[in-house]
């Protein structure tokens, strides 16, 4: 497993970590100051700032891109098809601007939370079945500009509203449906917030092998959880064993970022660089 002891050269900031503290320009500036040198940008936040200034400002500061958030939320009625296939699209053609190495996608639950106004539902076994069909045809459009996609499995909490794609498990049935020959077009993001539950999590790892981790986020669990969306925790405050996490990824020979995903209320709260500097003392130590 590699050293990040010493320096924090694997460690990427995931822009909503920050996010209420200032806009995409501000952040860059911030990790120029802390030698942070990659960032998976939100979509929201390039789109404030616009494109082509999220474009220069990601080059004159010389950082590279973990992933970029997020496509997805497939699941809607039959009169927003469309719409959903025309917002991956543009988050793909975004991400290639960008530089980024994947787009990371969140799969959406149940219509009418994914995109609102869609009829209601609680079929989420049909939920999921259009999921599969939304990727494929994304799929698609990623290979013919070679850009891969990364499924982020989310806690079961969010099976409703966000994401009914809830367990690494089936995640990877879903690459091995669309993506058979492991090409490397289509793969999984893990993030420890989201996966450190499961039983079945290390054989899974093991399971995906190199070619379909593209992507690895860290936070923590912190007991009680406050808000089940805005309350993580820094790494080292909470319950994950992410060491053993990252140890299981590196021995399929995933050698990306750690990018560190914070959603939370209390870090929101506090200034820019003193989250910088402390999330990488928190990479150095408990990554």
């Amino acid at each position: 497993m590699r050293d990040f002891s010493s320096d924090h050269r694997w460690l990427s900031l995931n822009t909503a970590t920050v996010r209420k503290q200032g806009d995409l320009t501000a952040i860059i500036e911030a990790c120029a100051r802390h030698g942070i040198r990659a960032i998976d940008p939100w979509r929201d936040q390039v789109a404030t700032i616009g494109l082509e200034r999220a474009v220069r400002a990601v080059r004159d500061a010389g950082l590279e891109l973990s992933g970029y958030c997020r496509g997805g939320m497939f699941t809607s009625d039959a009169a927003r098809r469309t719409e959903v296939r025309d917002d991956n699209r543009r988050a793909i053609d975004e991400a290639r601007a960008l530089g980024a190495p994947c787009v990371v996608l969140v799969a959406g639950g149940l219509p009418q939370y994914s995109r609102p106004g869609s009829a209601a539902s609680k079929d989420i076994a049909q939920a999921r079945a259009q999921v599969d069909d939304a990727i494929a045809d994304m799929l698609e459009y990623a290979r013919a500009v070679g850009m891969p996609l990364a499924i982020e499995p989310l806690h079961p909490a969010y099976a409703a509203d966000r994401a009914c794609v809830n367990t690494t498990k089936q995640a990877l049935d879903t690459c091995d449906r669309l993506d058979p020959q492991r090409t490397g077009a289509l793969g999984v993001a893990l993030d420890v917030y989201h996966i450190w539950w499961d039983p079945e999590l290390m054989p899974q790892i093991a399971r995906a092998g190199k070619d379909r981790l593209l992507a690895f986020h860290v936070c923590d669990w912190l007991v009680p959880t406050k808000d089940i969306l805005n309350d993580r925790g820094m790494m080292g405050d909470g319950v994950i064993d992410i060491k053993s996490v990252r140890s299981a990824l590196e021995a399929q020979g995933f050698s990306g970022y750690s990018e560190i995903e914070i959603f939370s209320n209390d870090w929101w709260e506090k200034p820019m660089d003193e989250v910088m500097r402390i999330c990488i003392e928190r990479h150095r130590t408990m990554v």
